[in-house]
């Protein structure tokens, strides 16, 4: 099956360059390739959203990690389904109806262009450790297919996404999402009734395990992931890119409600999988390599031959998103550039410094990601929701307003990199430990006051 996968991956990534060579003869403009002409309908849409959302982190992470601690691991992926929820009923009409590009030139409609530049700024820089946590998925990938840890294919392969990005932009992003998304849930659906089937005992097995808390992800556990993953979900760039390429708010809210509706089904196969592994297969049988490969090792040939191109369209799928949604926001909201080819040379230089983070990294996947959310989502969400709130209602003290976002910024930065100093320094640990979520207060807190809440104030 090895040199049959290596064989199918190896058309498939022709067949995404061969498309991003098609879409750079047709793309026209600025708006084409960075936000696909805002004109997607409904299923597009949600389509689009559900295919970005499903990377490495919700498949092959997702599984490593209810494999580690049991059910509870679901939550990840609960959380972003009530994000995307929460954003359909409370913002995406709000935010379509401002007619943004990026996240960050919806901040300067709402705030100014002090408050695009600085979130941009934050944006770029985590969303380097995004992109970096689904390369690192892709070696992998790869090692299972080629039986060896090498990171030279990983390398080529990581370098031919970055290209066919570059050449095709939102555009080609957006057609593949589609056929990506069919392949990505045919692999999982098909793996997770072929597991409970052919294997005796494993729905009883599997229902003795149904917990949504235990010994190793408890309430605390529940309410900071709450707010750190599921604020990314319900505010993130890559998210509200699927806002923006909409073609009206009735749109965008149908998008976000079918996508967080079915990623909570999704998140149940998935989790369901991570159970039967766990249930069935011991730490020897996985050995060094990720759960769902240890997976496809059981599977009929054909079947896992289909789990892995779903898995390979999954980490595509979000890849491809988030480099061309942070290339975007490179050019237009730092560099102030609305010119494709500028976009283009983003994508490429993003692309290589991410691999760079990807190679040198640890190579946990769930860790890389959930560090750069610990960044984001202190930072942005709850200040840039009083925003969008308080648009053409209240006006907003600027000073305050940015402050708010540095000061959550820096908690979260705080708590990812210097945890271990701070610690050493005498900071209690519960403190260290909790420093995103205590950083997000500190922001809702600040960006409130930055309100004008009294018309004499105004």
């Amino acid at each position: 099956m090895k040199l049959a996968l290596l064989i199918v991956m190896g058309i498939y990534m022709a067949a995404m360059v061969v498309m991003g060579i098609l879409d750079y003869r047709k793309t026209k403009g600025f708006t084409e390739y960075a936000v696909a002409g805002k004109r997607q309908g409904t299923l597009t849409v949600s389509m689009t959203l559900l295919a970005t959302v499903l990377g490495a982190s919700a498949t092959i992470g997702i599984t490593d990690t209810v494999y580690t601690i049991g059910f509870p691991g679901i939550w990840w992926l609960l959380f972003g389904a009530l994000g995307l929820i929460l954003q359909a009923f409370l913002l995406s009409e709000r935010v379509r109806s401002v007619n943004a590009d990026t996240l960050p030139h919806l901040a300067e409609i709402l705030v100014g262009k002090a408050a695009s530049k600085l979130l941009a700024g934050l944006i770029v820089i985590s969303w380097i450790g995004v992109i970096a946590g689904q390369l690192v998925a892709i070696h992998s990938l790869v090692a299972f297919a080629t039986g060896n840890s090498s990171k030279v294919l990983m390398i080529i392969i990581s370098l031919i996404v970055i290209f066919y990005t570059a050449l095709g932009g939102q555009m080609s992003v957006v057609k593949t999402d589609r056929l990506q998304l069919v392949l990505i849930l045919l692999g999982l659906v098909a793996c997770c009734i072929y597991l409970y089937v052919s294997t005796d005992g494993a729905t009883a097995a599997a229902a003795d395990q149904v917990e949504l808390l235990n010994s190793s992800y408890g309430g605390m556990d529940l309410f900071t992931n709450f707010f750190i993953i599921g604020g990314v979900y319900f505010l993130g760039p890559d998210i509200l890119s699927r806002n923006f390429l909409s073609r009206d708010k009735k749109t965008a809210k149908r998008g976000a409600l079918c996508g967080g509706l079915a990623l909570a089904l999704v998140a149940l196969v998935i989790a369901l999988i991570g159970i039967w592994a766990r249930s069935f297969l011991t730490t020897a049988d996985i050995g060094d390599q990720k759960v769902l490969m240890a997976v496809i090792n059981v599977l009929p040939k054909a079947l896992g031959l289909l789990l892995c191109i779903g898995l390979l369209s999954a980490i595509l799928s979000s890849t491809d998103t988030c480099i061309v949604n942070a290339a975007t926001i490179l050019s237009r909201d730092i560099l102030g550039r609305k010119r494709v080819a500028v976009v283009r040379a983003a994508v490429i230089g993003l692309g290589v410094v991410s691999l760079l983070v990807a190679v040198l990294g640890s190579g946990n996947i769930i860790s890389i990601l959930t560090g750069a959310y610990s960044i984001y989502t202190p930072g942005v969400i709850f200040p840039l929701l009083i925003a969008i709130l308080a648009y053409r209602k209240r006006p907003i003290r600027k000073g305050v307003w940015l402050a708010a976002v540095i000061t959550g910024g820096c908690f979260g930065l705080a708590g990812t990199f210097l945890g271990d100093w701070l610690a050493d320094i005498g900071l209690p640990a519960g403190v260290v430990s909790h420093l995103s979520l205590i950083g997000m207060g500190v922001s809702l807190i600040m960006s409130l006051f930055s309100v004008k809440w009294r018309d004499s104030e105004a």
